[in-house]
């Protein structure tokens, strides 16, 4: 049963609200399955937690991802047959790894899902999608590779690939109206993917306004703000503090940080359970959710051109400022002199006489 957009930003069903959904994960991209490994550490909410039904308000989820599966061979790409013949409705499509292009070349494939059962020939990852994605209700994007390209796309790759809104076209639209959603990372932080799978199936069961995405259509909630913005070691930065070796809490962009410039959420949610995230634990960041990855983040332990500038401007102020800051703190971090023992009270205050 096909969704579409309500006037008012909500997804509705007709006749009825959605009570099952399909999610369809390609893994047949070029990538190393990281996305699929990684998400198998999300908390909020677990895979667990989805497709089992723990969660209220969801609509039932049937998870079909190859390395996740149960079922192997015929048994699982069945799935993808029905789905193509209209037999499951609605379903998720989600692309894990960057789309080759496959008019490049005279033979062969660069990647592909299952065999046609005409010809016994491998099925092009970029056919699978041509025939999946009109159908869908929505598509997504995991990791960067999918969402840009990433690793496979960087110069001089023999393969022509590319992210998924290069491949279907930015301003494309699924079977019920919404954009393609792209939640990049390399691998992807995993309880940003399965928040956004979350906040996708909400929308379905009509619970939820249409998902916030920035021009690069991520989502607005998770990528809206820098790493540098949500990064512990920012305060050194504004003090010009910075760490020149590995193993210091100071700021590390001259080691070659690009925290300043790079939507990422990660120093403030943290890997696994709040914990680790690439600054967190003294890593640079290099970029790894933004389209330019990784080309133009490279060399990446070299202190970025833009550093060399904006750190040298403040400099001179932060030098300022952290000797002034020394001189109230050793001002504020004594207490206050009439905290003694003795028969005098010297805190200044004078008893009333009646």
């Amino acid at each position: 049963m096909a969704a579409e957009i309500a006037p008012y930003g909500r997804v509705t069903q007709r006749p009825s609200a959605v009570k099952e959904v399909h999610i369809l994960w390609i893994t047949a991209g070029l990538s190393c399955d990281g996305d699929t490994v990684s998400i198998t550490a999300a908390t909020q909410p677990s895979v667990e937690d989805v497709v089992m039904g723990a969660i209220p308000g969801l609509p039932k989820v049937h998870l079909h991802n190859p390395v996740l599966a149960y079922e192997v061979g015929d048994d699982f790409m069945k799935y993808w047959y029905q789905a193509e013949q209209g037999l499951i409705d609605p379903f998720v499509l989600v692309v894990e790894g960057s789309i080759p292009n496959e008019k490049i070349k005279a033979e062969g494939y660069w990647a592909a899902l299952g065999n046609d059962p005409m010809t016994n020939q491998p099925i092009p990852t970029t056919e699978w999608i041509d025939r999946l994605a009109p159908k869908a209700v929505a598509v997504v994007a995991i990791g960067t590779c999918a969402t840009y390209g990433g690793i496979h796309a960087m110069a001089g790759n023999p393969t022509g690939c590319m992210g998924l809104a290069d491949y279907l076209g930015w301003g494309w639209k699924s079977a019920a109206g919404l954009p393609i959603v792209n939640v990049p990372g390399c691998p992807v932080q995993p309880d940003n993917f399965m928040e956004t799978l979350l906040y996708l199936l909400y929308q379905l069961a009509g619970l939820a306004p249409m998902i916030p995405l920035d021009d690069q259509l991520r989502p607005t909630w998770l990528f809206g703000k820098t790493v540098h913005e949500g990064c512990d070691r920012a305060g050194y930065y504004e003090q010009a503090d910075f760490a020149t070796e590995y193993g210091s809490p100071k700021c590390i962009v001259k080691l070659g940080c690009w925290g300043p410039v790079v939507n990422c959420n990660v120093p403030k949610r943290g890997w696994m359970a709040g914990i680790g995230g690439c600054p967190n634990v003294g890593g640079i960041c290099i970029g790894c959710t933004m389209p330019g990855f990784p080309d133009k983040f490279m060399p990446f332990m070299d202190e970025p051109p833009g550093a060399k500038i904006s750190a040298g401007t403040i400099g001179v102020y932060g030098r300022m400022i952290r000797k002034l800051r020394a001189i109230t703190n050793s001002t504020v971090n004594k207490e206050p002199k009439w905290r003694h023992k003795g028969t005098e009270l010297t805190t200044g205050y004078q008893p009333k006489s009646y």
